[in-house]
């Protein structure tokens, strides 16, 4: 048997034990998981040709993820094992994408005749995917000038490995362009990774990016691939690149610069061939200013530019978003729902402040709660109300704010002259500081990563800021 490799989902230990020596002596490698969050990460690192999972983790079912397993790995057999012999329990594997249902207690001989016909099937997988890619809707809709010209420049940049910096507010489809410019380079049928600075801890991104030695640090109990090895000879996706740490930064920006890394506890550098795709929805050249972003690595990164344009200011292509997204609902087995020209129109008058994003969810959410085929205008324009007064009590709560500022400092500002003269600014910049950080704290029980993420700054920022002001809090683990 040739270095096929098999994931074991199994929390217990017995079944586990016997069933990996079984597979073991039959020649196949095997990674084991213990948990969802333990199976998540092999699948993240594409290990395994087959995985044979039981459907109670410790941490959750397995049907919770199984979507996300065979949409991110499509040619990867699912072998469901589960002790509930019952018929939905066989239905909810069967449509949700595995491979094959197989009861507990199971014979091992039986096992081996399903991993061995599942392998067999991984071509076929392979075949189908190919052909539904190769038919595929295609990732960006729009037909506007804006978007012409965004077409323009992710045909150019599809034909070289320069690095491009995607600039757009929340919502706009940041990963959607970076696909694209993946889907179309020379480098599409290798892998294309996508890393979200803004949703990792910062004391473990220079593990996710550049992989870590078993042991390197606490926690490190077995050896692990990062983004850059993973996205070898493709392209390597880092969204949000704003929120990323310096130390962070200052590393990434070494391995740019001599296209090469080392993972954290390794002593052998690793050539890096990849195409990195970076975006932020934040003004980088502030953070430049403010110290919270080297201005060496943003040059590095910023070699093409390309902003993608908000919902507001394309709205012609409100119609074929519409369409596009109905088309989705169908996919998704809800009724499928006509718009009228007066519909469109109508849906033309708001803004969308949560741009492209905001558009699908509230057309999903039409299809959903709404019977009739035929979405009654009167409808549609009371659901665009209910969006402009959630949007209106937003913008009440900042007035809100405003007026209590404004009345304290009507109050007070003589007696804060007198005691703080020639420096009322800084006082009060400082104590409004002061409480903002240690009420955000004290809402997030003193964890300084959650908070971080609340307030808009990197961890490294918030706990300087912490120091500054003498902020004295209970913390938790973080």
């Amino acid at each position: 048997m040739s270095n096929k490799t098999l994931i074991i989902a199994e929390d217990d230990e017995s079944i586990r034990l016997v069933t990996s020596r079984y597979l073991q002596d039959l020649g196949y490698e095997i990674f084991i998981a213990t948990n969802l969050k333990e199976l998540w990460k092999l699948i993240e690192s594409n290990k395994g040709d087959v995985l044979i999972t039981d459907v109670m983790l410790p941490d959750g079912e397995l049907f919770d993820i199984l979507p996300q397993i065979v949409e991110y790995r499509e040619n990867l057999p699912v072998i469901v094992v589960s002790a509930k012999n019952n018929l939905q329990t066989a239905i909810s594997a069967t449509k949700q994408g595995a491979y094959e249902y197989l009861p507990k207690p199971f014979d091992l001989d039986e096992l081996q005749k399903l991993i061995k016909k599942a392998l067999e099937s991984k071509q076929n997988l392979k075949n189908k995917t190919k052909i539904r890619n190769e038919t595929e809707k295609q990732l960006i809709v729009g037909r506007s000038p804006a978007m012409q010209d965004l077409y323009k420049s992710i045909a150019r940049l599809s034909q070289n490995d320069l690095t491009v910096m995607i600039y757009g507010e929340s919502g706009t489809g940041k990963e959607l362009v970076a696909k694209a410019l993946h889907k179309y380079s020379t480098r599409s049928e290798k892998p294309f990774i996508a890393l979200n600075m803004a949703a990792i801890p910062n004391d473990l991104i220079e593990s996710e990016l550049f992989g870590h030695e078993k042991g390197s640090f606490t926690g490190a109990h077995q050896k692990s691939d990062g983004k850059f090895k993973l996205a070898e000879k493709g392209t390597l996706f880092l969204d949000e690149i704003g929120d990323m740490p310096i130390d962070a930064q200052t590393r990434l920006l070494r391995v740019l610069q001599e296209g090469e890394f080392t993972p954290i506890g390794g002593k052998e550098k690793i050539q890096a061939d990849i195409r990195i795709i970076a975006a932020t929805h934040k003004n980088l050249s502030n953070l430049i200013e403010k110290g919270e972003f080297r201005e060496d690595l943003f040059y590095r990164l910023n070699v093409v530019p390309i902003s993608i344009p908000p919902l507001r200011d394309r709205k012609e292509d409100i119609p074929e978003l519409v369409n596009h997204f109905l088309d989705k609902a169908k996919d998704l087995k809800l009724e499928p729902k006509k718009f009228t020209t007066e519909s469109f129109q109508i849906l033309e008058k708001y803004q969308w402040p949560g741009n492209v994003r905001e558009l699908e969810n509230f057309i999903l959410k039409l299809c959903a709660l709404y019977t009739d085929e035929n979405i009654m205008n009167e409808d549609l324009t009371e659901e665009i109300l209910n969006l402009q007064k959630l949007d209106q009590q937003m913008l009440d709560t900042d007035n809100q704010f405003s007026k209590i500022l404004e009345n304290y400092l009507s109050r007070n500002i003589n007696k804060i002259n007198k005691e703080y003269q020639g420096d009322v600014y800084n006082y009060f910049v400082t104590e409004l500081e002061k409480v903002l950080l240690l009420e955000v704290l004290k809402n997030k029980n003193g964890n300084q990563l959650k908070a971080a993420e609340l307030l808009g700054l990197n961890r490294n920022t918030l706990r300087k800021k912490i120091t500054e002001l003498n902020i004295s809090i209970d913390q938790e683990s973080n």
